[in-house]
């Protein structure tokens, strides 16, 4: 991506100028303008979180948790300090065998040493026969000996002693599938107890993932812009995996668990419990930082069907008008933003509460959203405060949407989301819109906004 075009010096400075006179009043209006806009949204959220505390709130009083699970240090050593984040793999005997080797080899092959000094990787092995516990836990030693030695890699075994969450079903007593969940969920709920002091983060994995280059620094950014926003669980991947929740909600994880048959999948209870907390959608990313390694049991796919990852072709984006109350170069209309193309939209110092409304010329069911600012080699005039807001109930005359809810933050100046809908609402947006919230006195390039409202496959068919 090329800089900023020298031609259009002469004509920005013709804008600061100008800006002198009529940027007072239009910061007025556009910052008192999408301040009602946020503050719907802040509103209406707020109100569902309060609705649905409550129950859980009486339920956490009375249940113990797993305040009487035992845990036994197979290799290594918990760190000294908390880190950021805990990457917890729970693995279980499989009937193909294990992955879990694999797995560890491509989680530190995948991983800088500035990025090991935030993490701390926490493998929790299932297993009732000592001989081959300790067999699995010296398969690990040998080549994962440094890792061990410096900390980053903890791997203990755990039983639930007198903790009330249900044990699995005898195998007389239950189906295959029932067995299976039942030992995963046992599995996942020592782990998570046990991880909850760890860090500030935890990462559930899967003993079967191939992990992509820097996922943490991936997961590190998009937390840091993930912040001061609500959320309980946000999703880098399709898989019944790659799922973050704060350490601080693990206790109550695990506590939910307790409500549900013993044979309740893993996924599905963090389903349930980030409904609970209020986040009615999953927050899932564009780009999956995790994917299946090796081959499944028939066994495993009819107890674990995962939803595969979406192949998304090129974006579609439907037609539409595109408004900003931004300062316009000559020329460089914000419809330049949306277009497939080379060609972007500039602007110049932008300031907090400023948009760019993408409004669709008929309302469409949205199934992705990109939003790239800045350059593409050096990041230079990327937004550095950024949100995406998804609008409904369309106003007359290209005034926009009445209804937004927050897809989500910019993280390094760009959103790449799923977009998902309420169950019982309407699956079919109208506006996209780019908010400013926090003016910067510089150069602002949106490179491009892409829309996909179909799969690949769906196209295909």
């Amino acid at each position: 991506m090329h800089s900023c075009p020298r031609r259009y010096i002469f004509i920005a400075a013709f804008f600061i100028v100008l800006g002198f006179f009529l940027q007072e009043d239009e910061e007025d209006v556009s910052v008192h303008k999408n301040t009602v806009v946020r503050q719907m949204v802040r509103e209406q959220f707020n109100s569902e979180v309060k609705n649905h505390l409550e129950a859980f709130k009486e339920m956490q009083k009375t249940s113990p948790g797993l305040q009487h699970a035992s845990y036994k240090l197979l290799a290594g050593a918990p760190p000294q300090e908390k880190k950021l984040l805990t990457v917890g793999i729970s693995s279980i005997e499989h009937p193909h065998g294990s992955h879990l080797l694999d797995t560890l080899h491509s989680l530190f092959q995948a991983t800088s040493d500035p990025e090991l000094a935030h993490i701390i990787v926490l493998v929790h092995l299932s297993e009732s026969d000592p001989e081959r516990l300790h067999r699995a836990a010296a398969n690990i030693s040998g080549p994962f000996a440094p890792h061990l030695e410096s900390r980053r890699l903890l791997v203990v075994s755990g039983l639930l002693g007198d903790s009330p969450l249900p044990r699995p079903l005898p195998p007389s007593q239950s189906s295959p599938c029932e067995a299976l969940r039942s030992r995963q969920r046992e599995g996942h709920a020592l782990l998570m107890n046990f991880a909850s002091e760890l860090s500030e983060y935890f990462l559930l994995l899967e003993d079967n993932t191939q992990c992509a280059p820097r996922f943490v620094s991936a997961i590190y950014w998009t937390l840091a812009a993930w912040r001061e926003l609500r959320w309980v669980v946000l999703e880098f991947s399709s898989l019944g995996s790659g799922q973050v929740l704060r350490s601080s909600d693990l206790p109550r994880f695990t506590s939910f668990c307790l409500l549900f048959p013993e044979d309740a999948p893993t996924h599905l209870l963090l389903s349930k419990f980030r409904l609970l907390l209020a986040q009615t959608v999953p927050i899932r990313f564009g780009v999956s930082l995790f994917h299946h390694m090796g081959n499944r049991s028939q066994l495993e796919d009819a107890c674990f069907p995962v939803e595969e990852d979406r192949v998304f072709g090129e974006a579609d984006n439907p037609a539409a008008v595109v408004h900003t109350d931004m300062l316009s170069l000559v020329h460089i209309g914000p419809q330049y933003a949306y277009v497939l193309n080379e060609e972007y939209y500039f602007t110049l110092d932008p300031v907090e509460g400023n948009h760019l409304t993408v409004i669709l010329d008929s309302p469409q069911r949205v199934n992705r959203v990109a939003v790239l600012t800045g350059t593409s080699e050096q990041g230079l005039y990327r937004l550095h405060q950024g949100q995406v807001l998804l609008g409904s109930e369309p106003i007359g005359d290209s005034g926009g949407c009445a209804r937004y809810t927050l897809l989500g933050p910019l993280v390094g100046g760009n959103l790449d989301q799923r977009v998902f809908y309420e169950e019982g609402a309407v699956e079919q947006l109208t506006c996209i819109q780019l908010l400013v919230l926090e003016s910067q006195e510089s150069w602002l390039l949106i490179k491009q906004i892409k829309v996909w409202t179909e799969y690949e496959e769906e196209e295909e068919s």
